[in-house]
C-alpha cells in the first residue's frame, strides 16, 4: 500500500477499539481512532460502568434496610433517583476524562464523526477518506428488540433509557432473564419496585451452569422478584397507567414499564462492510481465532464478532490485534477462559465449562463435580450471604469449570480464572494458603474437598 495515513486505523472507540489504539501506540505504531460518539463506547457510558454504579447504590439500599439485623439502627427513607444518577454520572465522567487523557497522551489521532468502510483499507469520515496499513472494525452493539416490539423510550424502554430514568417505577416487567435483565430486576427490587421477569428459555441466566440458575431463582423468589421462565412474549399495549404485556398462554401482566433486555445486536448495518466484501453472518463479522476477517489486513474485535458480548473480551481482543499487527505473535484468546459475572444480588460468576458442556465434551463419565456451600464459609456468614462454589473437573484431571453464586463472588473470579487458565489440578490448589476469614477461602476449601481431603465439606 502506498504510504497510508496510519499503521492502524480503528473504526469505533469502545472497549475493543480504544484498547487496540492504546496498545498499538505503545508499540510505536501510528494510530487513527474513528468515533462518532464518546470515547469509551457502550461499556463506559451506557453499559458496565453506569449499571454497576446503580447496582452498588442498590446494595447500599439493601444494607440500610437490613441494618437492624446487624445491630445497627438505620432506616431507609427512600431513594433519591436524581442523586443516584449524579453519583453514577460522576463515576462515568471521571473515567471518561482519564481515558481521554490517556488517548491524547499516547499521540493517537482521534477522528470525530461517523466512519464508513469505503475501501479494503479505507475509512471515510464526513467526506474525508483515511487509509490504514491495517483496519480494525470495532463498531460495537446496540440494544435489540423483538420483531413487532416498538421501543418508545417512555413505557417500553431499553437499558439505555433505564439508566436515565428520573424515578423508581412502581412496577416493571423485564423482558429477558439474561445478565442485563437480572441486573436491572435486582436494582429495581432493591429500590422498592415490583418486578416480573419474563424469559422464553427454561431458566434465568440460561448461559450459566444449571445449578447457578437454580440458586439465583431461589434467591430472587425470596426477594419477591417474580419470574416466569419458559414463557415467550407475545405483545404489549399501552394502558392508562403504563403497559399490559401478554405472554404465551394469554396471561396479561400489567406494569408501569416494560424493559426490553433480549440481548444486544451488532452495529454493522450501513457501515460499508457488506459492500467491501467483509464476510458476515446475521449482521456479525466472522473472524478466525486471530480476529482476522476474510479481507487481508482487516481485523474485527468486540461485540460485532460472534461470542460473549463482554467489555473485557473486546478489550483483550483489541490488545491481541495490536500485538499481532506489531509482529509479537500473541497467543489466541481461549473464549471459555473469559470470566462471566452477573452483578445481581446475589452475584453469579463463572469461568470455563458448565457441567453440561463438560459432559458433552468429555462424556458424563469423564467429569467430576463438587459443590461447596458458602454456609461453611465464615466471611459469607458475616455478610449473611448464601451460595456455593461448584467445581467441574475432568476425572483425575484439571479443573475445567468454576461456578460461583453469592454476594461479592464476582471478586473471586480472578483466582478461579487462573485455576482454569493454568489447567490446575485440585491437588495444585489445595496446598495454597487462603486468608481467613475471606470468601476466597471457599475456593480453597472446594479444592481441598475435590482433592479428597475436605475439612468442612462432604466429598
Amino acid at each position: 500500500m502506498a504510504d497510508p495515513d496510519f499503521d492502524v486505523l480503528i473504526l469505533g472507540a469502545g472497549s475493543g477499539g480504544y484498547a487496540c489504539a492504546l496498545r498499538a501506540a505503545q508499540l510505536g505504531l501510528k494510530v487513527g481512532l474513528v468515533e462518532k460518539g464518546k470515547l469509551g463506547g457502550t461499556c463506559l457510558h451506557v453499559g458496565c460502568i453506569p449499571t454497576k454504579a446503580l447496582l452498588h447504590a442498590a446494595e447500599v439500599a439493601d444494607q440500610t434496610r437490613e441494618a437492624p439485623s446487624f445491630g445497627v439502627q438505620a432506616t431507609l427513607e427512600g431513594i433519591d433517583v436524581p442523586a443516584v444518577n449524579a453519583y453514577k454520572d460522576g463515576v462515568v465522567s471521571r473515567l471518561f476524562k482519564g481515558l481521554a487523557g490517556l488517548i491524547k497522551g499516547r499521540g493517537i489521532t482521534v477522528i470525530e464523526g461517523a466512519g464508513r468502510l469505503t475501501g479494503p483499507r479505507e475509512v471515510t469520515v464526513d467526506g474525508t477518506a483515511y487509509t490504514g496499513r491495517h483496519v480494525v472494525l470495532a463498531s460495537g452493539s446496540y440494544s435489540r428488540s423483538l420483531p413487532g416490539l416498538e421501543i418508545d423510550g417512555e413505557r417500553v424502554i431499553t437499558s439505555e433509557h433505564a439508566l436515565r430514568l428520573d424515578r423508581v417505577p412502581a412496577s416493571v416487567v423485564v423482558l429477558g432473564g439474561g445478565v442485563i435483565g437480572c441486573e436491572f430486576a435486582s436494582v429495581w427490587r432493591s429500590f422498592g419496585a415490583d418486578v416480573t421477569i419474563v424469559e422464553a428459555l427454561p431458566r434465568l441466566v440460561p448461559a450459566e451452569d444449571e445449578a447457578s440458575s437454580k440458586a439465583l431463582e431461589r434467591a430472587f423468589r425470596k426477594r419477591g422478584i417474580v419470574f416466569r421462565t419458559a414463557t415467550p412474549f407475545q405483545s404489549v399495549k399501552a394502558t392508562d397507567t403504563g403497559v399490559a404485556v401478554t405472554v404465551e398462554g394469554g396471561d396479561v401482566i400489567e406494569a408501569e414499564l416494560l424493559l426490553v433486555a433480549v440481548g444486544r445486536g451488532p452495529v454493522t448495518e450501513g457501515l460499508g462492510y457488506d459492500e467491501q466484501g467483509v464476510a458476515m453472518d446475521r449482521g456479525f463479522v466472522t473472524t478466525d481465532e486471530r480476529c482476522r476477517t476474510n479481507l487481508d489486513g482487516v481485523y474485527a474485535v468486540g461485540d460485532i464478532v460472534p461470542g460473549l458480548q463482554l467489555a473485557h473480551r473486546g478489550f483483550q481482543q483489541g490488545i491481541f490485534v495490536a500485538e499481532d499487527i506489531a509482529g509479537l505473535a500473541p497467543q489466541p484468546i481461549d473464549e471459555a477462559g473469559i470470566p462471566r459475572v452477573t452483578y445481581s444480588h446475589p452475584e453469579v460468576a463463572s469461568v470455563g465449562l458448565t457441567e453440561a458442556a463438560a459432559a458433552s465434551t468429555y462424556g458424563a463419565d469423564g467429569i467430576e463435580c463438587i459443590t461447596y456451600d458458602l454456609g461453611g464459609n465464615g466471611k459469607s456468614q458475616i455478610l449473611k450471604t448464601q451460595g456455593f462454589v461448584k467445581l467441574v473437573r475432568r476425572t483425575d484431571g484439571p479443573v475445567v469449570g468454576v461456578h460461583l453464586v453469592g454476594d461479592r463472588v464476582g471478586e473471586l473470579i480472578g483466582e478461579a480464572q487462573l485455576i482454569y487458565g493454568w489447567e490446575a489440578y485440585a491437588e495444585d490448589v489445595a496446598p495454597l494458603v487462603h486468608a481467613h476469614p475471606t470468601q476466597n477461602e471457599a475456593l480453597g476449601e472446594a479444592h481441598l474437598a475435590l482433592a479428597g481431603k475436605p475439612l468442612h465439606a462432604h466429598s
